[in-house]
């Protein structure tokens, strides 16, 4: 689901603007055999670069208003008056202009924005040719009948980029009574139970306050789910995740709970993780090397063990880990590794003891499985019997489980016996959901280093 930018187009668009700009200078440079690797020029271009990137960099290549060609022309011609004269002002200033030959800057300010607006409206049609495929669209419903929901419904509708299928509406009035007599898919009551048959991804509510008990229902039985929940305010205090405002073609939303890794923040969170596990990786090999000729030596079985985990959105994924058991257990009931447990081989007891056993994992971080630092995954068997018991608990699965958490780093790490030993790993992971950054990360990978050396709840 796409309320916010593309995470490769909101890169694209943060750099399309001022490189196409500096390219623009250097070919007219060349052609009219100016050097281009002349000093002068190149200061000149890193001038360009960051007065462009900071006047042009909000041009969005997905825009879906009526007119695009004639926006996006407007909107550069403008922007691109402004950036001319600030280029005009310091030069005149700091006397920097009497280097240049001004028939070359005459054919870059002419040439430039129309080499800009080209440039936007071809990303602009490969965006949609390779990008928005109608049959991977999410599903969504909205929850309440009036003029903005109404609005919305057909904007997505109308906008594909959005990449939003909305299957309709649900609300307790009769259809009499709703604005344009509009059909339901149910009553409120019905909207949970449809999402999940339905694998619904986003939910909007469109619900008044002064039914703030029949919201707060939707939002209870959603817990138990992992879709995107949007609020079209009047505004609402609960507890968010993430929570952010904004609009979708003019009608005002706001996120109650969706993933913290959306837009740029997306695009970090990944290369943080690539670049971290191969590093990791390369380090650590001669270890891995050490572990499975360990593990293949200890007992019979295979050295590594995948056993299925719930990952984004729920979605089943293999977890890799080195086999420290004399058991391979992945069915329905899953026993939780205790302390003195018969099963764990001696050669398995020091891989878990020193979280050696999990080094794999690097391997599915980089397959996009997992992410470094996030929730750890538990055993499916383990996710059918806590989403039953803990408030909110599907919630951490907005974002991919991680190698180390924020919970381990804080003492919930190692066996969960009991069922308040896991609300507080839980309470823990849907506090990285709301205070995520990439310094928290960082921090989290540092502590965990400690808590490896130091902690004795892993066994």
């Amino acid at each position: 689901m796409r309320l916010y930018p593309h995470p490769l187009f909101h890169l694209i668009q943060q750099i399309l603007t001022p490189v196409t700009a500096v390219i623009t200078f250097f070919l007219v440079c060349f052609f009219d055999k100016v050097p281009v690797a002349d000093d002068k020029n190149i200061a000149l271009a890193v001038v360009i670069f960051l007065i462009v990137a900071q006047l042009l960099n909000d041009i969005d290549v997905e825009l879906s208003c009526k007119n695009v060609p004639t926006h996006i022309g407007s909107l550069i011609l403008l922007r691109w008056f402004i950036v001319v004269a600030i280029l005009i002002t310091l030069g005149y200033v700091t006397g920097f202009s009497k280097l240049f030959n001004p028939y070359v800057l005459l054919q870059w300010t002419t040439i430039t924005p129309l080499v800009l607006i080209l440039m936007h409206l071809t990303v602009r049609s490969l965006f949609y040719r390779f990008f928005v495929f109608q049959e991977s669209f999410d599903k969504a419903v909205i929850v309440g009948v009036n003029e903005l929901s109404v609005a919305l419904a057909k904007k997505l509708l109308e906008q594909s980029n959005y990449e939003i299928d909305c299957l309709g509406f649900f609300d307790d009035r009769c259809r009499t009574r709703l604005p344009n007599n509009q059909a339901l898919l149910g009553d409120i009551k019905s909207t949970c139970q449809f999402v999940r048959e339905q694998k619904v991804k986003v939910v909007f509510i469109a619900l008044p306050m002064s039914l703030q008990d029949r919201v707060n229902a939707v939002l209870e039985g959603l817990r138990d789910t992992t879709v995107s929940v949007y609020y079209l305010p009047n505004f609402l205090m609960i507890d968010m995740i993430q929570s952010r405002s904004f609009d979708v073609e003019g009608v005002p939303v706001i996120a109650l709970c969706e993933s913290p890794f959306t837009g740029y923040k997306a695009i970090v969170k990944r290369l943080s993780d690539i670049v971290l596990s191969i590093l990791i990786l390369l380090l650590v090999s001669p270890i891995l090397l050490v572990c499975a000729i360990g593990v293949k030596l200890s007992s019979p079985g295979p050295i590594l063990f995948q056993q299925k985990r719930y990952g984004l959105d729920g979605e089943e994924i293999n977890v890799y880990k080195f086999r420290s058991m004399t058991v391979c257990e992945n069915g329905k009931d899953v026993k939780q590794a205790t302390r003195n447990d018969a099963r764990v081989t001696p050669f398995g007891n020091f891989l878990r003891t020193k979280s050696l056993d999990e080094l794999p994992q690097f391997i599915n971080v980089l397959q996009g499985r997992m992410s470094i630092v996030g929730p750890r995954p538990h055993a499916v068997a383990h996710n059918e019997l806590y989403r039953k018991q803990i408030k909110g608990y599907m919630i951490r699965h907005k974002v991919k489980p991680g190698i180390t958490g924020w919970a381990q780093v804080n003492g919930s790490r190692g066996e969960t016996d009991t069922i308040e030993k896991m609300e507080k790993r839980i309470d823990y992971d849907l506090d990285y959901l709301r205070k995520w950054s990439l310094a928290m990360d960082l921090l989290i990978i540092l502590k965990t280093i400690g808590v490896v050396i130091k902690d004795e709840n892993a066994y």
